[in-house]
């Protein structure tokens, strides 16, 4: 998304917008790591920040369902599109995710749903460490990455053509750290009825907490 590779991932989500959402739009892996990110946002109403909000479904209805202040970020027009007449209480962004930027402090909690694994690896750190600014002190970042080999992949996905890539499991941790994250929860979990597994992270800037690695 931050490089040629935005255009290829853009084109491709207008394209399947609604195929995407029939397919993707429940998840119980999806749902439990939400629900860790709305467990720590204030109960009088946060501040979040939804990365790659595709139609806003589920992660912005249901966050701003709560009284939350959301703020949807999509390099897919038609995404944006859907996520404006899904979620009117929401504010949705057409943008590069890597591109965009927010005052320092801004968010109470940033979630990151399957779309960090669309970005070039080696210019994932760049947007964590933007990330970590705009949490406010205690905030949280939630977010899935890739597992197994670190490499990218252009190739039809969907019915379109589609990039993904990540760093590896360990240099993701790595990247976190030196990015001033602090992980406190990590898991390995397959998508639900899908082959592929992601690595799902829950972390906090300058927080010094002991990290729950689960097997």
């Amino acid at each position: 998304m931050c490089t040629d590779n935005r255009s290829l991932v853009a084109a491709g989500y207008d394209e399947i917008a609604d195929a995407y959402l029939e397919r993707f739009g429940v998840s119980a892996v999806r749902q439990r790591w939400m629900d860790r990110l709305s467990a720590h946002l204030p109960t009088d109403g946060g501040r979040v920040l939804d990365l790659g909000c595709g139609a806003g479904i589920p992660v912005a209805h249901d966050l701003a369902a709560l009284g939350h202040a959301v703020v949807g970020v999509d390099g897919s027009e038609q995404q944006i599109v859907r996520a404006r007449r899904n979620v009117p209480l929401a504010t949705f962004i057409h943008a590069d995710m890597c591109e965009v930027n927010f005052e320092p402090g801004s968010f109470d909690g940033v979630g990151a749903f399957y779309s960090i694994t669309h970005i070039p690896a080696d210019q994932q750190a760049r947007l964590i460490s933007k990330i970590a600014t705009w949490l406010k002190p205690g905030g949280v970042f939630i977010a899935s990455f890739g597992t197994g080999q670190a490499g990218e992949w252009t190739g039809e996905w969907l019915g379109t053509m589609m990039f993904f890539g990540h760093s590896g499991e360990e240099a993701t941790f790595r990247l976190l750290a030196d990015s001033g994250f602090r992980v406190v929860r990590s898991a390995v979990e397959r998508q639900d009825n899908e082959d592929a597994a992601f690595l799902w992270i829950e972390a906090q800037p300058s927080l010094a907490v002991p990290m729950f690695r689960e097997r």
